[in-house]
């Protein structure tokens, strides 16, 4: 079975993993116009916010906890447009 994470620690995995897509080299041949970097990129994303997805419905979570987790899919949507644009 798996093991439960708190909701503090998914939401600092989740800024790991947001820094780890903004440290991630592009491609000296194409930049960021190839299609694997892209696709890196926007895994590596993705993951973050699956940490966090289901943090401000879940029963009991502080509306600080719901904040933190608005701020972080600001932070996603922001390193998105900061590394692909």
């Amino acid at each position: 079975m798996a093991k439960l994470i708190p909701a503090a620690e998914r939401i600092t995995r989740a800024r790991v993993l947001i820094q780890k897509a903004r440290e991630l080299p592009a491609p000296p041949e194409s930049g960021r116009n190839d299609f694997s970097y892209i696709a890196n990129v926007k895994d590596t994303l993705r993951q973050a916010r699956d940490l966090v997805k289901f943090i401000s419905i879940t029963a009991g979570v502080s509306s600080e906890m719901k904040a933190d987790v608005k701020r972080v899919y600001e932070e996603i949507e922001q390193a998105d447009r900061e590394i692909l644009q």
